[in-house]
């Protein structure tokens, strides 16, 4: 029997041992409620926040641009339209400027051959083939930005005889074809021996095209 006792009393744990067991039982115990509770807040607060989303004050917006750019645009449509109307005023100011200028040329020329060309187409008229001095004339063409835009050339005669005589010249102006458009008559009186004349000749003809000019007769008498 004494035995027995013994041997259960050796079984047993020490009172010290049971406590310590007893007291981390209960910090267990109370982490795991801080724990639960922490995540709880948590969720809540999460919850509390995921319910309510950021909405923007509306309110706060005017719907404009804001002022640098819009007058930053203002500026550019103003220089825009000004650029338009000073391009359409310069159109205006050369397309009056080549009329007057074309109006001018065709005066003058027409002024200077006006004396001569009823002689020449007369003088001319009598004239078997294509003269006499045909050799005494050359004819160049003019840059139509010197002729205000029509068709024109320097018909050159230069006196070869040793006496003063005078021109009679008939000028063609032909198209792309080889057709004459215009016919043009002038002359030069009392040309000095060795002596030259440099008249004009010109057509009012398609003044939109480029015509060749060619003299067909020259007579001097």
């Amino acid at each position: 029997m004494v035995m027995s006792r013994f041997a259960g009393g050796r079984n047993r744990a020490p009172m010290s041992t049971v406590c310590q067991r007893v007291g981390l039982g209960a910090v267990a115990l109370g982490c795991t409620v801080l724990m639960a509770a922490g995540c709880g807040s948590s969720s809540t607060t999460s919850s509390s926040a995921s319910s309510h989303p950021f909405s923007p004050d509306v309110n706060s917006f005017s719907g404009q641009l804001p002022s640098p750019v819009a007058s930053a645009k203002a500026s550019l449509l103003e220089s825009a339209s000004a650029a338009a109307s000073a391009a359409s005023a310069a159109a205006s100011s050369a397309a009056a400027s080549q009329s007057a200028a074309a109006a001018s040329f065709e005066a003058s020329v027409s002024a200077q051959l006006a004396a001569g060309r009823a002689e020449a187409q007369s003088v001319l008229s009598k004239t078997e083939g294509a003269g006499n001095a045909m050799g005494d004339v050359t004819i160049t063409g003019l840059p139509k930005a010197r002729s205000a835009g029509f068709n024109a050339a320097t018909v050159t005669m230069v006196n070869s005889t040793r006496s003063t005589a005078s021109y009679a010249i008939k000028v063609e102006f032909l198209d792309e074809t080889g057709k004459p458009v215009d016919t043009v008559f002038l002359g030069a009186k009392s040309v000095a021996p060795g002596g030259k004349a440099t008249p004009t000749a010109f057509t009012t003809m398609d003044r939109d095209k480029a015509l060749v000019p060619r003299v067909v007769q020259a007579q001097r008498y």
